[in-house]
C-alpha cells in the first residue's frame, strides 16, 4: 500500500501537536500508576530513591508507553485509515516516514533513560520495549492473536512496571507477594485491553487482524473481559486476607462489587459502552491496585 502523505501530491513537515497526539499521553496513566503501585508496595519512602522514582515514572509513561503507541500507530496506518482516519500518520500529518522516525527516536531515548535505572531498570526497559515492537511489527506482530497480544500489552502496563518499581526502589528481588499481586493485576488487565479492541472491530476484521472482539464477537468478547477482570481480584482479595491485611481485602472487594454493578450495564450495550466503562470501572480497577500496595508496602 501506498505511504500516507501530508497532503496530495506533496509531503510536510510534522507539526509537533501531531507528534504528542501520535505519542497518546491518555495511555499513559497505567503504567505510570503501575509503577507507582511497586514503589508504594515495596515499603520504601521516595526520599530513600528520589531519582529512581521520578524517572521511573517518566520512563514508564512518556517513554516507553509512549513508544509503543507510535510504534503500534506506524505499523496498523492502514487499518486505522479505516478506524479513525483522522489519526496523525493517515491523515497526513504525520508525512512520509516520520511517524517511524518518532518511534525509532523515542526507543533511543527510553533506552538511554533506562540505563540510569541500575540492572532492573535497564532490564525491563529493554523487555518492554521488545515487547512494545513485538506488539505491533512484522514478523512477530503479536496483535494479530487477541490472546496474546492483550496478554503481552497487559504485562507492558501492569506487571513489569510493578515489580520495577519495586526493585528500583531497593528491594534487591521483590518478595513472593509483590510479585503475585503484579500478576494477578497483570491478568485482569487483558480484559481491559480486551474493551479497547472494541472500538476498532470493523478495521481489524478486514485488515485480518484476530482481536477477541473479531474472533469470538462483541457480545461474548466482553463476557471474557469482565471475567478476566474479575477472577484476579478474588484472588486478590483472598491473597489480602490470608496476609492478614483485612482492611485492604475489604477495600478491594468493595471496588470490585461496584464493578460488576456497572459490569451488569457494560454487557447490555459492550461496544457502545466500553469507553464508558474504562472511565468508570477501570478506575476503580486501579484504586484496588493502589489499596493493595498500601497494604503490602506497610507489611515489608
Amino acid at each position: 500500500m501506498a505511504e500516507p502523505s501530508a497532503r496530495p501530491g506533496g509531503a510536510g513537515r510534522p507539526r509537533l501537536s501531531a507528534v504528542l497526539e501520535l505519542l497518546k499521553p491518555i495511555t499513559w496513566f497505567a503504567p505510570m500508576w503501575a509503577y507507582g503501585c511497586g514503589v508504594v508496595s515495596s515499603g520504601r519512602s521516595v526520599l530513600d530513591e528520589p531519582a529512581g522514582a521520578v524517572l521511573g515514572v517518566l520512563l514508564a509513561g512518556p517513554l516507553v508507553c509512549a513508544t509503543s503507541q507510535a510504534v503500534n500507530d506506524w505499523f496498523d496506518r492502514h487499518v486505522d485509515a479505516i478506524n479513525e482516519p483522522q489519526r496523525p500518520i493517515p491523515s497526513g500529518r504525520l508525512p512520509g516516514r516520520s511517524g517511524l522516525h518518532v518511534a525509532i527516536a523515542w526507543t533511543a531515548l527510553s533506552l538511554a533513560v533506562g540505563s540510569l535505572l541500575g540492572p532492573w531498570g535497564f532490564g525491563a526497559t529493554i523487555a518492554g520495549l521488545a515487547l512494545a515492537w513485538a506488539y505491533s511489527a512484522p514478523p512477530f506482530r503479536l496483535k494479530r492473536e487477541g490472546w496474546i497480544g492483550n496478554a503481552a500489552v497487559a504485562v507492558c502496563y501492569e506487571g513489569l512496571p510493578w515489580i520495577t518499581g519495586a526493585a528500583v526502589m531497593g528491594v534487591a528481588m521483590p518478595d513472593a507477594r509483590i510479585l503475585a499481586l503484579a500478576a494477578l493485576y497483570s491478568f485482569g488487565a487483558h480484559g481491559i485491553m480486551t474493551l479497547n479492541d472494541f472500538k476498532s472491530v470493523d478495521g481489524d476484521r478486514k485488515m485480518g487482524i484476530r482481536s477477541l472482539p473479531v474472533r469470538l464477537g462483541v457480545e461474548a468478547a466482553a463476557r471474557v473481559a469482565c471475567a478476566f477482570m474479575v477472577a484476579p481480584q478474588v484472588l486478590v482479595i483472598a491473597a489480602l486476607w490470608h496476609w492478614d491485611s483485612r482492611v485492604a481485602a475489604s477495600c478491594v472487594a468493595a471496588l470490585l462489587a461496584a464493578q460488576v454493578v456497572l459490569m451488569a450495564r457494560l454487557l447490555r450495550q459492550p461496544r457502545e459502552r466500553a469507553p464508558w466503562y474504562n472511565a468508570t470501572g477501570t478506575t476503580l480497577y486501579v484504586l484496588g491496585m493502589l489499596a493493595s500496595a498500601i497494604a503490602i508496602g506497610r507489611a515489608a
